[in-house]
């Protein structure tokens, strides 16, 4: 099955009003959530920087980005097919990667950016594995 038909990309709303805004990033009605609850943190990194460059053994993931813009590139870490996604917090996207599939996220805006993350499984050193996704098509 190729990459671009494993993975899930789903549209959000921003609920603006005069205090701010709301974003529900996991609506408990996506494909693939587990019984229980797994982890739910943020990621934040400053201009010009990277985070993650990893896959996970077992863990399956979804991201949302909600400050910033970055550059998310996924790769399957066996037939090395890649996608390289550009994602604006203005646009937010929830991206799901399941297990097996290698990915990061390069800040491409002026600020920091914010990705809430949702995990299936509970952190596990073991479980998450270096991989270096250079930015190269």
């Amino acid at each position: 099955m190729k990459l671009e038909d494993r993975i899930k990309i789903i549209e959000r709303q921003i609920v603006m009003d005069s205090r701010g805004w709301f974003l529900k990033v996991i609506t408990g009605k996506e494909e693939h959530l587990p019984q229980f609850t797994g982890e739910v943190y943020l990621i934040s990194a400053n201009p010009s920087e990277s985070r993650a460059n990893h896959y996970h053994n077992e863990a399956n993931e979804w991201f949302t980005l909600v400050q910033g813009k970055a550059e998310m590139i996924i790769e399957d870490i066996e037939t090395k097919e890649r996608i390289v996604l550009q994602l604006d917090s203005e646009k937010p996207l929830t991206i799901y990667i399941p297990h097996h599939i290698a990915h990061t996220f390069n800040n491409l805006s002026d600020v920091p950016y914010i990705i809430v993350t949702y995990t299936d499984r509970l952190f596990s050193p073991k479980d998450t594995v270096s991989y270096s996704l250079c930015n190269h098509s």
